[in-house]
């Protein structure tokens, strides 16, 4: 399942994920995974999540973004839950190609809650984008 969260700046889509992700940490009987650009977020999620900063890494767009999840996702399947902070910013703002890269993670996940904040007015959002809102 795939679930944006999806607002301008200032809307509060970082800390409903941040609380998100603390929950499922603490509930979850496997794996969760908390992908951030930046380090912005390590002294707000729990230790029992896994953080990983896509800079350190080289995600910088679409392509790169899915293949690194499918990456994770193929390494372990453990996975309960994946929450992405910035997904837009990430892929470099190219909305085309985050629209399309959706498609192709909800093949993958699908055992997995995958939760996206996405920093774009509601008014400026793709169809294609609001239908995971």
């Amino acid at each position: 399942m795939i679930k944006l969260f999806i607002g301008g700046k200032g809307s509060g889509k970082t800390k409903t994920l941040i609380e998100l992700s603390n929950n499922a940490a603490n509930t979850s009987k496997g794996s969760v995974i908390c992908i951030e650009k930046g380090s912005k977020l390590k002294h707000e999620i729990t230790y029992k999540a896994r953080l990983i900063d896509t800079d350190a890494y080289a995600v910088c767009d679409a392509e790169a973004l899915f293949g690194f999840i499918a990456g994770i996702l193929a390494s372990n399947s453990d996975i309960t839950d994946i929450f992405v902070d910035s997904a837009l910013k990430i892929v470099g703002g190219d909305t085309a190609s985050f629209e399309a890269m959706l498609g192709k993670l909800k093949a993958i996940s699908n055992d997995v809650n995958l939760v996206m904040t996405v920093s774009i007015p509601v008014e400026e959002c793709p169809d294609g984008i609001k239908a995971y809102v």
